[in-house]
């Protein structure tokens, strides 16, 4: 059973806090959560289901359901790190389609810049932990070697990764909230300093506080409301892990993730007006960029180089409200907001500067993980209109 069109996005809603010393993380969670069904013209005695991932205090959805006041009929605690939450969208859609429940909430906070989890943080008793963390590895070293192989395999420059970042913050200078609101040039991305060679500081996402919420209904209440709901059109969710060792560091689980969701669509990349990438580095841009199709495998470096992901008129409109390297990475998970502005775009409701015209079909997609070791990825596509 295919979840196309058995469930809409009614609402979403994101934190304006990139620095919140005065709110605790449930407190922002539940912020969210008021303006994600505010937005969709709900309430919280409307929902009967919760969707949360490690991010959540406590016993995750269980605490959350108890904190909100909720009384639900299902819920899901799945984990896949920052890309989680672009599949709760997927799971919440199949559990409405399966008639499961008919109102899903769906949340994310985090306090990294103000006293949460700090970036690189890892849970106890992983198997993976004696053998990489005895050597030092950290996130960006491990996205550092992705590049460097990118770099080696297909003659991906630097300069090539910086014009990811300035597309980026072309866009974040028009979202009064965006962290890092000055538009920088590729000069200006190479000349910051080097943080994993070849990765340099202004390649890296930003480090702020802040949350966002989903609402996911069923058919039957998306025609009641008297809001534009956005169907779910389809989705993919796929792991990539080190295989003991034998692991190619150039592409993503996107190369799984993305034809499960195209498929389930009944749509190909040309069909696609606007794209939400997970940011966590320019190169996870890169690489997911080709994995989905939108350049052959090896060309991401050629296709972002000539302002392709740039709004409103580049080849592939990508990350207008600045994204993980210039708005928000809230709690060091991007996808919640990549799945917020995609809806932005499809609703209309994107600023009038970065506005894709014509936007029929947004997808975003979610990584978890690491490039360089496991990693789980969430493809989401949305429509105007089934």
């Amino acid at each position: 059973m295919g979840i196309r069109g058995k469930a809409f996005i009614a609402g979403v809603y994101e934190h304006p806090g990139r620095h919140i010393p005065d709110q605790s993380i449930m407190e922002i969670h539940a912020r969210v959560c008021v303006g994600a069904l505010a937005d969709a013209g709900l309430t919280m005695k409307d929902v009967d289901a919760y969707f949360g991932a490690g991010d959540s205090p406590g016993f995750g959805p269980l605490s959350m359901i108890d904190y909100l006041g909720l009384s639900t009929t299902y819920m899901d605690s799945t984990e896949m790190g920052g890309s989680s939450y672009v599949a709760h969208v997927n799971h919440a859609a199949a559990a409405i389609a399966a008639g499961k429940c008919r109102v899903a909430l769906i949340s994310l906070a985090g306090k990294p810049r103000t006293g949460g989890a700090q970036p690189g943080a890892r849970g106890g008793g992983a198997p993976e932990a004696d053998f990489e963390n005895l050597w030092g590895n950290t996130v960006v070293s491990a996205y550092a070697m992705a590049a460097r192989r990118h770099m080696y395999e297909f003659g991906t420059t630097s300069e090539q990764l910086a014009a990811i970042k300035v597309a980026a913050s072309v866009h974040a200078q028009h979202n009064p909230n965006a962290m890092l609101q000055d538009v920088v040039t590729v000069d200006e991305v190479l000349s910051s300093p080097l943080i994993a060679d070849p990765l340099h500081r202004l390649d890296c996402c930003v480090i702020t506080d802040g949350g966002g919420a989903v609402v996911v209904v069923s058919p039957e209440v998306a025609a009641d409301l008297d809001r534009h709901c956005v169907p779910v059109l389809g989705a993919g969710e796929a792991p990539k892990h080190a295989d003991n060792g034998r692991i190619d560091l150039t592409h993503t689980g996107a190369v799984w993730s993305g034809p499960l969701a195209f498929a389930e669509a009944g749509l190909s990349p040309d069909d696609v007006d606007y794209v939400s990438i997970y940011d966590s580095f320019t190169i996870t841009v890169l690489e997911t960029i080709e994995d989905l199709g939108f350049c052959k495998k090896g060309q991401g470096g050629p296709f972002v180089a000539d302002g392709a992901l740039q709004a409103p008129d580049g080849a592939l409109p990508f990350n207008t409200d600045g994204g993980g390297l210039s708005s928000n990475h809230p709690g060091n998970r991007g996808g919640m907001t990549k799945i917020l502005e995609a809806v932005r775009q499809l609703r209309g409701e994107a600023h009038p500067q970065v506005q894709v015209p014509d936007c029929e079909v947004a997808l975003a997609h979610g990584t978890g993980g690491s490039l360089a070791a496991r990693m789980g990825s969430a493809t989401l596509i949305m429509g105007r209109d089934i």
